[in-house]
């Protein structure tokens, strides 16, 4: 076994002292022929999880680096920062309130990624667990295995607690606009895919992934919330150098996304904000076939 660092796992906690343990168990019970390494951010907790992740690298230094903070400083802070450390030649995620239940999902990923130098990211299937403990698996279900940059950008479909893919420099030096965001696994996977490389979907079941808690949760409590940074994150991202051949995706992607928020606007009875994103989109595409769909969400809403 190599005693370079082959995987990091990206860890961010934060008042999770019921659910981390079973998170860290999950990293450390993983079956390797090759050395990989924990790295927990936590951004200042007030609870028992410090205890608890301090407890663990005691007993296994060799294995997890902690990252304390003297005062919360935010989520995506909290992943900008706790990012700089990640050295493996490729980074897993698994947040405090998520767990791996497959023992084998490191080796089978790195083996794949070893053996598929086209490929930059590997993703499987995940159960998702609400707080009354029903699991659903209803939205795991793929009609192929191997994706590119054009099918992510238009939409983010990798659940990141089955995610692995090669570190790159560019993730220890993030932009400052990422700074605004709620979340940062979406554009750090396009980031990945710049290089014209591809994604494979493994069909089996990985991990868990807590449906109901953090601020991904509280982002989608209100759907035009979620267009709104969609359609942040792509046009900060279509204005990088990264991507200069990439603007053909980035214009269909952005449409994509501002039609949904039209609509969104619309199920949320916003409708001068919704109104007005309309006629915008309408001035630049001349979008007829959606101006009968926008019409119509109108009619339904005011007839609900």
């Amino acid at each position: 076994m190599t005693s370079e660092i082959t995987v990091s796992v990206f860890m961010l906690t934060f008042n999770q002292e019921d659910l981390v343990t079973q998170a860290i168990e999950g990293v450390l019970k993983q079956k390797t022929n090759f050395k990989f390494q924990l790295v927990i951010g936590d951004d200042a907790s007030t609870d028992d999880t410090i205890k608890i992740c301090k407890a663990y690298q005691e007993k296994f230094g060799d294995v997890i680096k902690l990252i304390t903070r003297d005062k919360n400083i935010g989520l995506i802070a909290n992943f900008i920062e706790t990012a700089k450390y990640l050295t493996g030649k490729y980074v897993a995620i698994c947040d405090g309130d998520d767990y791996w239940i497959d023992y084998s999902k490191l080796q089978k990923q790195v083996d794949f990624l070893d053996s598929n130098d086209d490929y930059s990211i590997i993703f499987g299937k995940c159960y998702r667990l609400d707080s009354k403990g029903k699991f659903n698996t209803k939205t795991n279900n793929f009609d192929k295995t191997t994706f590119d940059f054009s099918d992510l950008v238009m939409t983010n479909f990798i659940p990141s607690v089955t995610v692995l893919f090669r570190n790159s420099a560019k993730l220890r030096s993030l932009p400052g606009w990422f700074s605004n965001l709620p979340y940062g696994d979406w554009p750090v996977y396009l980031y990945t895919l710049t290089k014209n490389s591809k994604i494979f979907f493994l069909d089996e079941y990985l991990a868990v992934y807590r449906v109901e808690t953090g601020e991904s949760f509280k982002l989608r409590k209100k759907l035009s919330n979620i267009f709104k940074t969609d359609i942040y994150i792509l046009e900060n991202l279509s204005r990088g150098k990264d991507f200069e051949k990439s603007n053909d995706y980035f214009k269909k992607a952005i449409v994509k996304k501002k039609k949904s928020l039209i609509l969104a606007y619309n199920r949320e009875r916003n409708y001068i904000k919704g109104c007005q994103e309309f006629f915008r989109l309408l001035f630049v595409n001349a979008e007829v076939k959606f101006s009968k769909l926008y019409f119509y969400s109108l009619i339904k809403t005011f007839n609900a």
